[in-house]
């Protein structure tokens, strides 16, 4: 171990001080962390008052976590680092369809819902049916596929950002792929929505001269046999914020067209008022474990 702590050395006695039996991808993470938080510190020239200022900001921000809110992947979010993971431990292969962030409100366990529900409980808001299919990259049906889908309301809010306004579990739903591995469910068009900015991730945005807007999207996690599980959006078309989500999540292969349809057959047929929103979009999983 180094005895002498200077700023050339300061990295190296960190590391050397893991003991042999610490686990190798562990001390792989640690090593580079350490590395590159040291380099960071000389390169920027951090002062005390800089550094107790990030440890203030870092304890207020577990501070403003709870059961509905986790200010930690807020924090992830608006720094890239999710959608970096994400992408990293997710890359795409062929036609796959691609992975985004999980965001902060996957926090409430879906109910299990027959395919055709309505994930909307409260009513209002634009009508809209959602279908699909879960397929492999060679476009074989996956039949028992599980969506788990959940979204804001058309007022941009999530149900746990309203006790007393929305269901908890409203927009939220598990369905069950049918033997073909197709979808299909009713809700509303979402809107788009400023993430929380009551706390410290929102004085970063503040401070950075950001917006805290996310374009209209709806949440999809899902599973099938011999797949790798999928997190991923289904963006709306021409939504705001479409070219600019504060989170860095839009792929231009998840943003779906919305369309008006204004044909009462059709209406019937799902169950809708007419004019209502129809958008489609076909998930393809990747094999693996």
């Amino acid at each position: 171990m180094a005895t002498d702590f200077t700023e050339e050395t300061a990295a190296d006695a960190v590391t050397e001080s893991f003991a042999p039996s610490t686990n190798p991808r562990l001390r792989e993470i640690l090593t580079s962390l350490v590395g590159h938080l040291h380099a960071f510190a000389r390169d920027v020239e951090l002062t005390i008052p800089e550094w107790e200022t990030a440890i203030d900001f870092l304890t207020r921000t577990g501070h403003k976590c709870d059961d509905d809110r986790q200010e930690f992947i807020l924090l992830s979010d608006v720094l890239g680092m999710s959608m970096l993971v994400e992408t990293i431990s997710n890359r795409k292969f062929g036609v796959a369809t691609e992975s985004t962030v999980l965001g902060p409100f996957h926090v409430v366990e879906s109910p299990v819902l027959e395919l055709g529900a309505n994930i909307d409980l409260v009513g209002g808001g634009t009508p809209c049916v959602v279908t699909g299919r879960v397929v492999s990259v060679d476009r074989t049906p996956l039949p028992g596929a599980k969506l788990d889908v959940w979204q804001a309301n058309d007022q941009g809010f999530y149900d746990v950002q309203q006790p007393d306004v929305q269901p908890r579990t409203n927009g939220r739903g598990l369905f069950t792929a049918d033997s073909n591995g197709e979808f299909w469910f009713r809700t509303v068009v979402p809107s788009p929505y400023p993430i929380p900015t009551d706390g410290p991730v929102g004085e970063l945005l503040i401070a950075t001269g950001r917006h805290a807007y996310r374009p209209a999207h709806i949440h999809f996690i899902v599973t099938a046999d011999g797949h790798r599980p999928l997190t991923t959006h289904m963006f709306v078309a021409g939504s705001d914020y479409i070219e600019s989500d504060t989170v860095f999540a839009v792929k231009k292969s998840l943003v779906v067209d919305f369309a008006k349809v204004t044909d009462p057959a059709a209406a019937a047929k799902w169950n809708v008022a007419v004019p209502f929103r129809h958008a489609h979009f076909e998930i393809v999983m990747q094999p693996g474990s």
